[in-house]
């Protein structure tokens, strides 16, 4: 059963883990040249994960955090696709694309603002450089139900393209209006009936609650009419209102966010919603068929974390192309510019655009190897990372074990010599949990408006 009394003493500003270090330690210090040296060198009896971002919306929706280019031009997305082609082949120089890929992802903004043939043709191009996709393959993409037409799910299906995710966040007209996307239900219908239709065979969606004018009441609506579209994942998640890091969202009334204790009462319903609608829970923002491949994963403790979220595909070196996206090596991660024309001005030089990124310390592997365990799976075998790492757990730890006895004391985790693993209720703070293993938040805690809050 789910405590929710000790969830607000909890609530404190901290990373989500999608890569540790963060992306805050990302840095110009880690140098082009180093960089091409480790795509280099990469094992090639490693599969890869491929991510690429098609940064363009039409407007904006003011709760995204995402990195986003507004246009409604045609010519500036054309210009875009060539320089995505260009990358491909300055990657393939220094990347061996004769790997097997076994992931590949398609993100935004919003990647179906594309027409069926633009899409076509960046796909051509992926897979003219990158040839090998294992036949099981996980290829998806994330969908605006505003923005996808038949001629586009048909050139995904036929390019083998099995899951996609539909963004929602909520069907009440008073909060899609605050928010800035109207998103009628009959229009979310149509999108999930086309997937269907050209079977992709994981369908999810996407709802946020804290959004401006949501009360319990609305989010219990929202909940019942995304039920009815019978998703095979849900994804859940806390509105992370950070105005000072992205522009689009001073527009949001702050007086109009509901207050902590209705966030809490929402959090609550709809867990125990889903879980009594069938679907079970999957750490603090997933919720998955119990047929679903990523809950069959975290029964065997093989989930695992990226900046996609929670996958099942574990073991692969992440190659990232297009703006502002993010690749990870065994021992690094990297990540190409932000700015439109730093990125085409790098291609333009015939070089990868790369920004910035980090190289790993051994101490930061034995901590990253800690902080994925705990939030992928929320336990860590001990004595396996004893194995691993051939380093004495409580002696390396000693200071977040003593950190961790408060979450023991309340019954979040149970810790003895061999595990850590947290309870059911203690999943949903798994950030707070991962905190203490982390050796870059003492110089972050000062600052506030660093993170998003974890309730």
């Amino acid at each position: 059963m789910l405590d929710f009394a000790k969830f607000t003493k909890y609530s404190k500003p901290g990373p989500r883990y999608t890569s540790y270090p963060t992306a805050l330690e990302f840095s110009d210090s880690y140098e082009y040249d180093t960089y091409i040296k480790k795509l280099e060198s990469q094992d090639s009896a490693r599969p890869l994960s491929l991510y690429f971002h098609l940064p363009f919306c039409r407007n904006a929706c003011y709760f995204c955090g995402c990195n986003v280019v507004f246009t409604s031009k045609d010519d500036k997305m054309v210009r875009y696709m060539e320089y995505l082609k260009r990358e491909l082949k300055i990657l393939s120089k220094h990347l061996n694309c004769n790997r097997e890929v076994i992931q590949m992802h398609f993100g935004g903004g919003t990647p179906t603002f594309f027409s069926a043939p633009q899409l076509k043709e960046i796909i051509e191009e992926i897979k003219s450089y990158f040839p090998n996709f294992v036949k099981d393959a996980e290829i998806s993409c994330e969908i605006d139900p505003r923005h996808i037409n038949e001629e586009q799910m048909k050139v995904m299906s036929e390019a083998g393209f099995n899951r996609v995710s539909f963004g929602i966040q909520d069907f009440n007209e008073k909060v899609q209006l605050a928010v800035h996307r109207v998103q009628p239900y009959g229009m979310t219908k149509d999108a999930m009936d086309l997937a269907r239709k050209y079977n992709m065979h994981s369908v999810n969606v996407d709802l946020i609650y804290g959004l401006p004018h949501q009360t319990l009441e609305t989010f219990k609506e929202t909940l019942s009419l995304a039920l009815s579209l019978n998703p095979d994942r849900f994804a859940v998640f806390n509105y992370a209102h950070v105005p000072w890091l992205k522009k689009t969202m001073r527009k949001i009334d702050e007086t109009t966010l509901p207050l902590p204790d209705e966030k809490l009462s929402i959090m609550q319903f709809t867990i125990d919603f889903l879980t009594s609608h069938g679907y079970k829970m999957i750490g603090m923002d997933h919720f998955a068929k119990p047929e679903d491949e990523l809950f069959k994963a975290i029964e065997k403790g093989e989930l695992h974390r990226n900046f996609q979220g929670y996958t099942t595909k574990g073991g692969a070196d992440l190659i990232g192309v297009g703006l502002t996206s993010i690749g990870e090596g065994v021992d690094s991660y990297n990540q190409n510019f932000k700015d439109m024309n730093e990125y085409e001005e790098a291609i333009d030089a015939g070089k990868l655009p790369f920004e910035r990124g980090v190289v790993l310390t051994v101490d930061d592997q034995i901590r990253q190897f800690v902080i994925m365990e705990l939030m992928s799976n929320f336990k860590l075998d001990i004595k396996r990372f004893e194995k691993l790492f051939n380093i004495e757990f409580k002696t390396y730890f000693a200071d977040a074990i003593e950190a961790l006895k408060p979450f023991e004391d309340d019954a979040l985790l149970k810790m003895d010599e061999n595990h850590i693993e947290c309870s059911e209720t203690g999943t949903l703070l798994i950030r707070n949990i991962a905190m203490p293993f982390d050796a870059y938040m003492k110089k972050h805690s000062q600052n506030s408006k660093t993170f998003s809050k974890t309730v």
